[in-house]
C-alpha cells in the first residue's frame, strides 16, 4: 500500500497541545503523528498502543480508518483530553 496517500478521517480537534490549546487532524496520518510526536501525556494510558497499531493498520488499509479514529479518541479520554466534535455529541446526549 502507498503510505504517501493520506487516509481520509471526519475531521477532529484534540485538546495535546495544553487546556483550552487544540490541534486538528483530518487523516490517519495526522493521528499517528500526535501519538507519536512527543506530546503525549506521561504514562501514555492503556488505550494509546491501541490507537497507535489501529492507525498503523489503517494507514496500511487492513482496517476502516473510523476504526483508527476511535481508538484514538478513546485513548485520548483515557488520558483526560477533550476531543472535538466527539465531546460534545456525548453531551448531547448526555443531556
Amino acid at each position: 500500500m502507498d503510505q504517501d496517500l493520506p487516509v481520509f478521517i471526519k475531521p477532529l480537534e484534540v485538546e495535546i497541545e495544553g487546556a483550552g490549546q487544540y490541534r486538528h487532524a483530518e487523516t490517519v496520518q495526522d493521528l499517528a503523528a500526535m501519538l507519536l510526536g512527543g506530546r503525549w501525556p506521561e504514562g501514555k494510558g492503556k488505550k494509546f498502543h491501541t490507537a497507535l497499531w489501529r492507525s498503523m493498520e489503517a494507514i496500511e488499509w487492513y482496517v476502516a480508518a473510523d476504526t483508527a479514529r476511535a481508538a484514538f479518541v478513546e485513548a485520548a479520554h483515557e488520558v483526560g483530553m477533550h476531543v472535538l466534535p466527539d465531546d460534545v455529541a456525548e453531551a448531547r446526549k448526555a443531556s
